[in-house]
């Protein structure tokens, strides 16, 4: 039997000859054999230079064995330009955003796709040709019908990004976001500096309201490729990390959404609330983001016993005024009238987009990394993802507050077991060399607040990065912001963009 594929786990590196190279026929196949179980996702697919040759890997997680499936592809640099591929897209939309960013960044052509957009515009993009001036906007010609245009300037401190509304009077037919203003090239950074510190200090950068969960990702897989074992106590204290930042967003997210209907008692109290626990991840390591606290393989800030005692009140206060200021939200007549129904999607819809974190489980569908390709601390508890079913505003309303009782009930178990911290913690090394594995792959996944990040290393016969590929979790659901939008009030747009908030900057690498 033909070995079509193989399986690893998250943060398992392999030498990249063990990922079987089928011809794209046989690829596809596989695919539509994969694909199509509810447990099964695309976390990333993409191509890189690989000698004379462009070769293609593609990762499917099984959320219910545990681990991710491999496929790989190669062709001809030469032959490239005259490719025109089946579409994946065409049976399963949620591939239509890794196979766009294939065609803008080579090229390749794919038969039936029904959206083959660019998406980043980047500076290395196939075709220079092709401005972001000239997007293709989807249209529709009436005279009933007008479109409304938002950004690329926005108030506040919001990032670089277009929307287009196509709207019948106050009805929003058709929503279309237009990222790739920024042109980073945060994915090239990462193999033109040489230095590691300097890697570390680009991952915890990619999403400034993610630092930790990108430094995370980031440090897990260099430490596969590297081989080393971090102690159970320093994996502990990142997820402690990880879960104070999911804490700290999400509540300030319940204070957006109480200022974007005009509850001041919500925004006011969420907003006080969020201040104590960044100020705790400043007092533990210099910066209220979490910046400086991951490192490969060791840390410059152990989460030391009077710090953990300072936590343990921190959390304390924090809940007891959090739960009293959410159970009162639950209850208000006039949230609930603003929350209820806004920008639904059906279970059915986010599975069909390839929707992650709480975009997928605001709506049913429990994809959650904690659960389903534990890593890190989260191989050392029963973690269970928190479902809702209304897939609305107020669902996204309140699966934060769950998630963060959640998170406040993960650390408090956590840091009141002395056993766990009795281990010396890893000191991180500066100068300290890393060796890393030559010719090797591997796949880093971690539980973000906003949802499943993706970090993907290869090596080349030197032992230094050939390739470096970086998922946020935007990546998948800003079409889920698009589909919600239809058929509502386009007022409707402020509160149903910030139900999500989702990363302009994760998406723009």
């Amino acid at each position: 039997m033909m070995n079509t594929h193989i399986y690893v786990e998250n943060n398992k590196a392999i030498e990249i000859k063990k990922i079987p190279t089928l011809n794209y026929d046989e690829f596809y196949n596989i695919a539509v054999e994969l694909l199509p179980k509810e447990e099964v996702h695309c976390v990333n697919y993409f191509g890189f230079p690989y000698g004379e040759k462009l070769k293609f890997i593609c990762a499917f997680a099984d959320d219910k064995e545990h681990k991710i499936a491999l496929l790989s592809y190669e062709f001809e640099n030469k032959n490239v330009k005259d490719l025109n591929l089946k579409s994946l897209t065409e049976t399963f939309p949620a591939m239509h955003i890794f196979e766009r960013e294939i065609n803008e960044n080579f090229g390749i052509m794919f038969q039936g796709h029904p959206w083959l957009k660019p998406i980043r515009f980047p500076h290395n993009r196939y075709d220079k040709k092709l401005q972001i001036s000239q997007y293709p906007f989807y249209q529709i010609e009436s005279e009933q019908l007008h479109e409304v245009g938002v950004g690329p300037i926005h108030a506040g401190v919001i990032e670089p990004g277009h929307f287009r509304f196509i709207c019948n009077g106050e009805n929003v037919l058709s929503l279309e976001i237009q990222l790739g203003w920024q042109h980073r090239g945060i994915e090239n950074l990462f193999l033109k500096n040489e230095n590691w510190l300097g890697r570390n200090l680009l991952a915890e950068n990619i999403a400034g309201d993610t630092a930790i969960g990108h430094a995370s990702t980031f440090a897990s897989a260099i430490e596969s490729l590297a081989g080393i074992k971090i102690s159970k106590r320093l994996k502990i204290e990142r997820m402690i990390a990880l879960e104070l930042e999911r804490i700290a967003t999400n509540t300030g997210d319940m204070s957006a959404l109480c200022t974007d209907i005009a509850y001041q008692l919500g925004a006011a109290v969420f907003g006080i609330l969020r201040t104590p626990i960044v100020n705790f991840t400043q007092r533990w390591c210099g910066n209220r983001l979490g910046k400086g606290m991951i490192r490969i393989g060791g840390t410059h800030y152990p989460l030391t016993p009077e710090l953990r005692r300072e936590l343990h009140e921190v959390l304390k206060k924090y809940k007891k005024k959090f739960l009293e200021m959410a159970h009162q939200c639950y209850h208000l007549v006039s949230l609930q009238d603003r929350f209820d129904d806004i920008g639904t999607l059906t279970k059915k819809q986010v599975r069909l987009i390839g929707a992650v974190g709480m975009a997928a489980r605001m709506a049913g569908l429990p994809r959650d990394i904690r659960k389903s390709h534990p890593s890190g601390g989260y191989e050392f508890v029963n973690y269970e993802p928190i479902t809702l079913e209304s897939g609305d505003v107020f669902a996204r309303f309140l699966l934060r507050s769950k998630e963060i009782q959640e998170s406040l009930k993960l650390i408090e178990n956590i840091i009141s077991n002395d056993s766990v911290f009795a281990e010396t913690d890893d000191m991180f090394e500066v100068d300290k060399p890393l060796t890393i594995q030559k010719d090797s792959f591997v796949l880093s996944l971690t539980e973000g607040w906003r949802g499943e990040i993706c970090h993907t290393a290869i090596t080349d016969n030197k032992g230094d990065l050939l390739f470096y590929k970086i998922k946020d979790p935007s990546l998948h659901n800003w079409k889920a912001l698009e589909l919600s939008l239809r058929n509502l009030e386009i007022s409707d747009f402020p509160i149903n963009n910030k139900s999500y908030n989702l990363s302009y900057a994760g998406n723009d690498l």
